[in-house]
């Protein structure tokens, strides 16, 4: 039995997650598209030597839908689209692979929330860190009990490619509804998934210090004239940084991230307070290079402390009453988001078959999104944000 795939919004994120499902060899077969580019899309594809017979290309969601006779849709709009099109497929009944975050606004996550409940869908939302590897044994080693119960955590996400939320069209804010939402939304949800306690207040804070400036709006990098100063420049990322094979302009990041158009904090912060009473701080930075890049956190309780990096393939659990400190290494350099989306690809298939649930639902995505928007509130109004229970 061939398994039709249809995608609406075809972009880079739901290409990949194409081909890692794809790999799995399933049965699998993408037989519809909808996407605004979608003659372009067929040219692209056909320039590329990949078969399009059979393939159907609409600017229709909608028509796709209603023409087509898929056994699951995976969603890849643009962020602020997601809601929308997912009540779509969730109102066929169709199993759906949605990209995070599921909604940048509380209306469309009420929206959302009304069709899920209406639906027999089953979810996969887009949170590859929950279950990669190293999560996977953090975990483990959480649940067994050895460092006793998790009574704080400290989490950290320095993004050393940070530029990518000023330079291209994660600079509008409108559309992406904030840094808690693009970033802290796979934090928050991996740490939730940790702890397995529900949060119940946020406080946040962000602030903005490198990644604005006086430039003209929608000035463009090609049109400057000040490479050689500006560190952010297509010359330094090949002179100074070693990033590129040539000083080339990114047309998918065109854009100066120095103008007065330039949207989103360059770093925030956030205060969480969970049902036990125990809290998590978290820290996200889009200014840090190089080797300042981090992603993980320590996970404290009274009989020892877990602690891994995304970006060293590694965790350690440390024990306090004891000389003893275990080291587990991972190697996933070659895997992309440290493995989980090659999780996340064969259980979507799962779920179309039939032989799984989700291992990211979209209760997940709610609280996630619902925290994200609490934080960015507390963070804009100086104020302690309760989160509702979904």
């Amino acid at each position: 039995m061939t398994i039709r795939l249809g995608v609406i919004g075809y972009g880079r994120r739901i290409r990949s997650v194409i081909n890692h499902i794809d790999k799995f060899k399933a049965g699998t077969r993408l037989t519809a598209i909808t996407d605004i580019r979608a003659d372009e899309i067929r040219v692209e594809m056909v320039e590329k030597g990949i078969d399009t017979s059979g393939v159907g290309f609409y600017t229709n969601s909608d028509q796709m839908l209603e023409e087509e006779e898929l056994h699951g849709v995976l969603i890849g709009t643009r962020c602020s689209l997601h809601a929308e099109m997912a009540e779509k497929v969730l109102s066929r009944n169709l199993p759906l692979f949605l990209e995070k975050p599921i909604a940048t606004n509380m209306d469309d996550l009420r929206f959302l929330k009304e069709a899920y409940n209406k639906s027999k869908s089953q979810v996969v939302v887009s949170f590859p860190l929950r279950v990669t590897p190293l999560v996977r044994i953090a975990k483990e080693i959480i649940d067994s009990g050895t460092i006793g119960t998790i009574e704080h955590v400290q989490a950290v996400n320095n993004v050393p490619y940070g530029s990518i939320y000023f330079k291209g069209w994660y600079r509008d804010e409108s559309e992406t509804g904030g840094l808690f939402l693009q970033k802290a939304t796979h934090d928050f949800d991996y740490i939730n998934y940790l702890l397995g306690i529900e949060p119940i207040r946020i406080a946040a804070m962000k602030s903005k210090q490198i990644f604005k400036g006086d430039k003209p709006a929608n000035l463009r990098c090609e049109d400057c004239q000040e490479q050689e100063e500006c560190l952010e420049s297509p010359f330094h990322a090949y002179y100074t940084r070693g990033e590129t094979k040539g000083i080339i302009i990114d047309t998918n990041r065109p854009w100066c991230c120095f103008a007065e158009d330039t949207g989103n904090e360059d770093s925030s912060s956030a205060l969480i307070q969970y049902e036990t009473g125990m809290h998590v701080s978290y820290s996200q930075n889009f200014f840090a290079r190089k080797a300042a890049g981090m992603r993980g956190a320590r996970l404290l309780g009274y009989k020892g402390t877990l602690e891994f990096d995304w970006r060293k393939s590694e965790l350690k659990v440390m024990m306090h009453h004891s000389p003893r400190v275990d080291v587990h290494k991972f190697d996933t350099s070659s895997m992309s988001h440290g493995g989980g989306d090659t999780v996340l690809a064969r259980n979507f298939i799962q779920v179309i078959k039939g032989e799984a649930d989700s291992v990211a639902p979209l209760e997940a995505g709610i609280l996630s999104v619902v925290m994200c928007l609490a934080a960015k509130e507390s963070a804009e109004t100086g104020t302690f944000q309760d989160i509702p229970k979904v």
